[in-house]
C-alpha cells in the first residue's frame, strides 16, 4: 500500500538511488562511447519491426520512467529497499557487459518529428543518447524492477495500475523508436533473474 515516506525511508532511498546513479553514469556513457568507436555493430531486429510507426505522443509514457523512479519511498518499507537497489545496480552492470558483448545499433532512422509539439523533446533526447546500448533496454530493466518491487506491497488495483504503466513504458520504447523487441524481451528476462538472485519471488 502507498504511504507518505518518513525520514528513514527517504534517507535509505536516497542512499541507494545515489549508488544506482554512480553505476549508471559509470556504465552507460562509457558503453555508448565504446560502441561508437566500433566499425561493425549488430542489427538485432527483424526487418518487419522497421515498419512500426513513430508515435510522438508516446514520448510521455517513455519519459514517465523518471516519475516511476520516485515511487519506491511511497511503497517500500526500508527493509525492502536494499533488494531493489541491488537489482538496479546489478542490472546496470550486467547490461553494461551485454552492451560490450553485443554492440547493437538501432535500426530506425532517428529524425526529430518537426511537425509535432514534441520536436524539442526528441531533439533533447537525441542530443544526449546515442543509438547504441540497446540489448537489453536499461529503460525497461529499471521500469520492470521498480514496478515489480512496488507491486509486491500494493493492493490489487494499484498493482494492476503499476503493470499497466510498465506496459505503456515498454510499448513507448518501440513507438518512439528508441528500442527493438529483443531489447524489451531481454530486459524482462534479466529482471526475472535479478529478482530470483536477490531472493524476491517474481510477480
Amino acid at each position: 500500500m502507498t504511504r507518505l515516506p518518513d525520514g528513514e525511508r527517504v534517507r535509505t532511498y536516497l542512499v541507494w538511488a545515489g549508488w544506482v546513479g554512480v553505476a549508471f553514469f559509470a556504465v552507460y556513457p562509457t558503453m555508448n562511447w565504446l560502441t561508437s568507436l566500433r566499425s561493425q555493430r549488430l542489427h538485432l531486429y527483424a526487418p518487419q519491426e522497421l515498419a512500426l510507426p513513430l508515435v510522438p505522443q508516446f514520448i510521455w509514457p517513455y519519459l514517465s520512467l523518471y516519475a516511476l523512479f520516485l515511487a519506491p519511498p511511497f511503497f517500500l518499507p526500508v527493509a525492502r529497499m536494499p533488494s531493489l537497489g541491488k537489482q538496479l545496480i546489478a542490472g546496470t552492470l550486467a547490461s553494461g557487459v551485454l552492451f560490450l558483448l553485443f554492440p547493437a545499433e538501432l535500426g530506425f532512422v532517428r529524425a526529430v518529428p518537426v511537425d509535432t509539439p514534441y520536436a524539442s523533446v526528441f531533439a533533447a533526447i537525441f542530443s544526449v543518447d546515442r543509438p547504441y546500448n540497446l540489448v537489453p533496454s536499461l529503460h525497461i530493466v529499471y521500469a520492470t524492477a521498480i514496478a515489480s518491487a512496488c507491486a509486491e506491497v500494493a493492493g490489487p488495483l494499484v498493482r494492476r495500475a503499476l503493470f499497466a504503466w510498465l506496459a505503456m513504458i515498454a510499448a513507448a520504447t518501440l513507438l518512439v523508436h528508441q528500442h527493438h523487441v529483443v531489447d524489451v524481451i531481454t530486459a524482462f528476462a534479466l529482471v526475472i533473474l535479478l529478482r530470483r538472485r536477490y531472493g524476491v519471488t517474481y510477480v
